[in-house]
């Protein structure tokens, strides 16, 4: 049997579906955990996004204030000498990178500035621009410009990628993180995350003073892991795991002993003693007592039928034994008209116990085939009742009619015993009938079943000697038309005769 069309298979069903309503409540609460932790990750990472912005502004803003200091004062010409040293200072003193700036006038003259090669990026037409930041992502640099009151000087202090990170680096616990700065289509990337196999990213932005600068932050979660996997869809194991710990309980317990039981008394056959639960042990006391139940039966089942066996053995030899004193007594009876018609003279009497031994013949055929198909219950063969018959019927026909020839056509049918004797008594009638008409005539005896009733069969006697004639009115007027008239009653069906074609047609009942 199929698992999935097994009670067991059911019991399992029931049992998913009545837990599943804790199972949801727990995956309900897992889902609120989550989405909890989302929550708190989200409002960790706004605020550690306020921060960097802030700490970055605030680190522009006073270099800003430095370089604004020192271009006014080499624009106003109040500068000594050590001034750019001690901004040099300044600028190294919070960028471990050096702090790199250059300050070139209108005419592109460098006035001073670090030593370091200045990076490529800035055009010298683009140093005097109104932006106060750009963003160099090539080379990795943001460019703070810094102009004096009279815009004759301007001051690019170069903040590179790792000062800026240092700078911008939150101060909560955030993992895999990554800061990006952005101006308008280019964007740099200040730090990557720690992680090179990432998760879903979650980002949140703040503006830089000057406005133009938008830093984001993104923070990714940690690669999908089966154990991370594991514990998100926990209530689910948890609920697959108490459905299959209750239906093995279950299976073990109550379904696979009912299985056994059952397929025991699928399989039982009479006369056999059941013990279903020999082989299992349960602790369920009714199924116990069911099996039990069961033995009880079968043993009495068994008793019962070895009775029945003795006394059908007993009625099938009763049965033998009245059909062998049927057999003689018809024996006798055909022998003591046999007698009778040696010792007659006058041929009309020869012929009277000629047709009455016939007759008789008749229903010691049937008689016969009748038993004959009595161990099988069949019924009894129409083809072997019909050919028997023909040949007795030869054996005692007249001297004249000795080459009487009597062709059979016929389906492997059966038919109860009540139809056969009429069924051969109206064959011997009709066959009677014929060779006293034509006695050197032929005769067909077909019967085929109807395809439209498999439980009708037709049964046709045809013979030239049957054809419309004085000789045959005669006979039918005297005494074969009540006969036939008799049998097709008691046929229950209405015999045709077409005198023109020799034929007569019957609708009998067959067994199907």
């Amino acid at each position: 049997m199929p698992f999935f069309h097994s009670t067991g298979f059911r019991m399992f069903l029931i049992l998913t579906l009545a837990l599943l309503p804790l199972g949801l409540v727990a995956l309900v609460a897992s889902l609120q955990a989550i989405r909890t932790a989302d929550l708190e990750k989200e409002a960790l990472l706004r605020i550690a996004v306020t921060q960097s912005a802030r700490k970055l502004t605030a680190d522009l803003a006073s270099d800003r204030a430095a370089l604004q200091l020192t271009v006014n004062a080499l624009a106003n010409r109040t500068a000594d000498s050590r001034m750019c040293n001690r901004l040099a200072f300044f600028l190294a003193a919070q960028d471990r990178d050096g702090g790199r700036f250059y300050i070139y006038d209108r005419n592109g003259r460098r006035l001073c500035g670090s030593a370091e090669p200045e990076p490529s990026g800035i055009a010298a037409q683009d140093r005097f621009a109104r932006r106060l930041i750009d963003l160099l992502p090539e080379p990795g640099y943001m460019v703070s410009r810094v102009r004096s009151s009279d815009h004759r000087i301007v001051a690019l202090a170069y903040y590179s990628r790792r000062h800026l990170e240092s700078v911008a680096d939150p101060a909560t616990a955030l993992q895999n993180r990554q800061l990006t700065l952005r101006q308008g289509p280019k964007a740099m990337r200040v730090s990557r995350p720690a992680l090179r196999d990432r998760g879903r990213p979650t980002s949140l932005s703040a503006r830089l003073d000057p406005p133009d600068i938008l830093l984001t932050l993104t923070v990714y979660d940690p690669p999908a892991t089966l154990a991370r996997t594991l514990s998100l869809f926990l209530p689910l194991l948890m609920w697959f795991a108490a459905a299959a710990v209750g239906w093995f309980v279950v299976n073990r317990l109550l379904i696979r002993p009912l299985v056994l039981l059952r397929r025991s008394v699928a399989a039982y056959r009479p006369g056999e003693v059941l013990e279903p639960l020999r082989r299992v042990r349960t602790p369920a006391q009714e199924i116990a007592a069911l099996g039990a139940t069961f033995r009880d039966i079968t043993e009495k089942v068994a008793t019962h039928e070895a009775e029945m066996a003795g006394a059908l053995d007993t009625q099938r030899k009763l049965t033998r034994e009245v059909h062998h004193r049927v057999k003689n007594n018809l024996q006798i009876i055909a022998s003591l008209i046999s007698l009778h018609a040696r010792s007659a003279h006058d041929p009309e009497a020869v012929e009277a116990y000629a047709s009455i031994q016939r007759r008789v013949d008749a229903l010691s055929v049937v008689h016969r085939n009748h038993f004959a198909e009595l161990e099988e219950n069949r019924g009894v063969g129409v083809r072997s009742l019909i050919s028997e018959l023909s040949a007795s019927l030869r054996g005692t026909a007249p001297a004249e009619a000795r080459r009487f020839a009597i062709q059979i056509d016929s389906d492997n049918l059966h038919i109860s015993q009540d139809v056969a004797v009429p069924v051969a008594f109206l064959v011997t009638e009709l066959v009677e009938l014929a060779m006293l008409s034509a006695p050197t005539s032929a005769m067909r005896i077909s019967i085929h079943q109807l395809p439209e009733s498999p439980a009708r069969a037709e049964l046709r006697i045809a013979s030239p000697a049957l054809t419309a004639s004085p000789a045959i009115v005669r006979l039918l007027d005297e005494r074969y038309g009540r006969v036939l008239t008799g049998l097709s009653r008691q046929l229950r069906s209405p015999l045709e005769h077409d005198g023109q074609n020799g034929e007569y047609a019957i609708t009998i009942s067959v067994i199907p």
